[in-house]
């Protein structure tokens, strides 16, 4: 019997369980593909299967529905891999591991990838029950959207009739998202030198972890620290006392995750040992008070380690630098709309390699002008430091629309189930929307989702009663889209 076999809807968990028991990280989505194209085929549903693995499945009509406008029902195949220290699992080849207490589902040691497979499990229920009504159905399953949207860019817009679009990739009930932020990766290299160290040091690595982490967009407001940034500060304040050479250091994940572990191994000279473990001490005191509330877990770590090649001192210090400067969390809130982030940028994966570092950032603002600030700010910096950066993967900003029927319904049907009003909001987040409408001219688009908690972290959490709530308001909708 599967883990979910008591959540309902039951139909809704059964896929989720379905399409969970492959690997699915971002660039690893054929398996799950393939899911979908037999789900199709088994149903005698016309199925489409492009270059990238991105889906579309057609089912016509029901009887009544014939002359209606379709309607494209959207999420993304990909999810973003997160594991503990000690977890097992090998991501790209082992599916995760699920749990539940029947309030709310989650993965062992892992990120679940609620994000975004509930959108999927719940658009294979509708298509798998021939007694709901509803117009031409176009669902729509992309692939990468966590690393850049490339499933979205890729997709062709021509093997799509309909001009409205419900996307399920939002994180709270009761609210229905109407605009978000574009964005842009940046990839950026820093060259080094290394040199063979005479034998009078001493080596340490210096571990950052127990953050919480979480999602560049929806969580960068929280006050969240950066690992990152943490281990930049101590390693400039080792420095500024005394000589460092830098061996290794690595941390981060995807560049649209709040780093939440950095590891740097280093040396310094013989001597100086008990005054790099006094730092130690002081800055886990230091960031313990200062995360008190937004990240309580904040652990610094100082362990030997064994000897090996460094980069230059200057190179170090001038890798120590940049990291120190490099601008990290809310640049700018929105003056407009109460409470959203206008303008971030966070640091994500990061490595320390024989001739140079490397690191990226996710970028995003509602300000096309202020994004590209961002951009120059940041090769400023790496071009003082002698290193060079680049832009990619760049998406559009979704604006928001004032005539809207598909909002209009979703918020009249949310407030007769419910009782409540749901709330009208634009996200600091990117989502495939904003493709979308530069793709479809004149296209009326939402995203729409159940409770979720910690996507991208070990944390992450979907909540079953909400995910039952957004599977009969959909379908609502559908029923009354004739």
């Amino acid at each position: 019997m599967g883990v979910l076999k008591d959540c309902e809807p039951k139909k809704v968990f059964e896929f989720f369980e379905y399409l969970s028991s492959v690997p699915h990280g971002s660039g690893n989505t054929k398996a799950i593909s393939d899911l979908c194209v037999r789900f199709a085929q088994e149903r005698g549903l016309r199925v489409l299967q492009d270059a990238v693995n991105n889906i579309v499945i057609y089912k016509p009509a029901s009887a009544g529905f014939e002359l209606a406008e379709p309607i494209i029902l959207q999420g993304h195949l990909d999810m973003v891999c997160a594991k503990t220290a000690d977890c097992t699992v090998d991501m790209k080849t082992q599916p995760v591991r699920l749990k539940t207490d029947g309030e709310w589902i989650w993965a062992e040691k892992t990120s679940l990838g609620g994000d975004n497979l509930v959108a999927i499990a719940l658009v294979l229920a509708i298509l798998d029950d021939n007694t709901l009504q509803h117009p031409a159905l176009e669902a729509v399953f992309t692939v990468d959207e966590e690393t850049g949207m490339d499933g979205a860019k890729a997709l062709n817009p021509s093997v799509l009739s309909g001009r409205k679009l419900i996307n399920i990739d939002s994180e709270e009930e009761g609210v229905v998202t109407v605009g978000c932020a574009g964005g842009v990766r940046m990839n950026c290299v820093l060259p080094v030198r290394r040199e063979t160290i005479d034998a009078d040091a001493a080596y340490f690595t210096a571990d950052i972890s127990g953050l919480l982490g979480g999602h560049s967009g929806a969580d960068i407001d929280k006050g969240r620290a950066s690992s990152h940034q943490l281990m930049s500060r101590f390693l400039y304040r080792i420095s500024s006392e005394m000589q460092i050479r830098l061996c290794a250091m690595d941390g981060g994940t995807l560049d649209n995750v709040i780093p939440n572990h950095t590891q740097a191994t280093f040396a310094v000279p013989k001597g100086r040992e008990a005054s790099v473990q006094t730092l130690a001490a002081q800055y886990q005191q230091i960031f313990s008070q200062e995360y008190a509330a937004a990240d309580p877990g904040v652990c610094l770590t100082l362990t030997d380690a064994a000897a090996q090649s460094a980069v230059c001192e200057a190179d170090s210090k001038k890798t120590i630098q940049t990291l120190l400067l490099s601008p990290y969390g809310v640049q700018e809130m929105s003056m407009d709309l109460p409470g959203l982030v206008q303008t971030s940028l966070n640091m994500g994966p990061l490595h320390l390699g024989e001739t140079e570092l490397r690191f990226s950032y996710a970028l995003r603002s509602s300000i096309a002008s202020q994004k590209q600030m961002l951009v120059e700010r940041v090769t400023a910096l790496i071009d003082c430091m002698g290193g060079k950066a680049e832009t990619v993967s760049p998406y559009p900003g979704w604006a928001y629309r004032k005539d809207s029927p598909l909002r209009d319904l979703f918020c009249e049907i949310y407030r007769e189930q419910t009782g409540k009003q749901a709330a009208v909001f634009a996200t600091h987040g990117g989502l495939e929307c904003g493709l979308f409408c530069d793709k479809i001219p004149k296209l009326d688009c939402i995203s729409v989702g159940p409770d979720m908690k910690d996507i991208h972290s070990v944390h992450e959490r979907l909540h079953v009663a909400s995910t039952a709530r957004l599977y009969k308001i959909v379908c609502e909708m559908l029923k009354r889209s004739k």
